[in-house]
């Protein structure tokens, strides 16, 4: 039996080049949707700008799993609560963020998040089995001591919002093991909709609390529309670049959300990182493609 050629290099590259585009997109997508949820929620209010930008994000995911027939997949028992924890953690995580962000640079708090990789290895290694190595642990602890750089605790501890951004990562990170827990066959945008409608629906809890969900002025719905939008771009474009390129070469590029917090965070909020923060962002990045090239070579060794 003939075997089949294997796709030209340059195809490959040019994939993996695609891939690598919509990574970045998808990073300018998060943080233009941080920026702006930054910029109205702290007028608007946090839990009702989260509830009214989902129920914008909400119709539009509605529309494409309708179109792509996402509402006919049936998922077994597991799949099932694997969703609810997910929906669950990703909840969580977006309050927990934007509280941090409203009351933190954009690049402080972008750049703890970062760290998220470092926590996913080390507890796929932990709780899913995978085999791990001095080196993947020492990538982890030099994060870890670029986190701190960039959280600079004092005698009196970290603030309040340094740790709901902590938070955040360990959240992202349960968000992320039940993701590589769930069936191959779970449509992505049925998954994000999924999620979607736990975030909006925490967000219209916590509106409640203070009475009905008010509603937004011209100004602030234009404001949540583009946050919407923008969030929207993130998960599609994010999507894109997974099934297009090589998750090994797409990885790193996520770090390019650095670069976004910081000229957005300059030219809207006029934050300047002190020396510290940048040293530990760059230990944070330094350290997560690191572990990105590594677990490529992993890869490549394994039969």
């Amino acid at each position: 039996m003939a075997e089949i050629p294997a796709p030209p290099a340059s195809s490959a590259l040019n994939a993996n080049l695609t891939g690598a585009a919509f990574m970045m997109a998808s990073m300018a997508g998060f943080a233009t949707n941080d920026a702006l949820m930054k910029g109205f929620a702290a007028d608007f209010g946090l839990f009702p700008s989260v509830f009214w930008r989902g129920v914008i994000a909400l119709c539009v995911l509605a529309a494409l799993a309708h179109r792509q027939g996402a509402f006919r997949w049936r998922p077994a028992r597991r799949d099932r609560g694997l969703l609810v924890l997910r929906a669950g953690a990703e909840a969580l995580t977006t309050i927990a963020f934007l509280s941090a962000l409203l009351n933190l640079p954009l690049a402080t708090a972008t750049a703890i998040v970062q760290s998220t990789p470092l926590v996913v290895t080390l507890a796929a290694a932990l709780f899913l089995g995978e085999r791990g190595g001095w080196r993947r642990y020492l990538a982890a602890a030099l994060g870890f001591f670029g986190v701190l750089l960039i959280v600079q605790p004092s005698a009196e501890g970290i603030s309040v919002h340094m740790v709901l951004a902590l938070a955040a990562v360990f959240g992202i990170t349960l968000r992320d093991l039940a993701t590589r827990a769930m069936s191959g066959g779970a449509p992505t945008v049925f998954i994000a909709l999924v999620a979607m409608a736990a975030i909006t629906m925490l967000g219209l809890a916590g509106s409640l609390a203070e009475g009905p969900p008010p509603l937004p002025d011209l100004r602030t719905a234009l404001g949540l529309t583009a946050a919407a939008a923008a969030l929207i771009v993130g998960f599609v474009a994010g999507i894109r670049a997974v099934r297009i390129g090589a998750f090994g070469f797409i990885a790193p590029f996520r770090y390019s959300i650095m670069i976004w917090a910081l000229i957005l965070g300059l030219a809207f909020f006029g934050e300047r990182p002190d020396a510290l923060t940048l040293l530990g962002s760059a230990i944070v990045v330094g350290t997560g493609l690191f572990t990105f090239a590594r677990e490529r070579a992993v890869a490549r060794r394994s039969p």
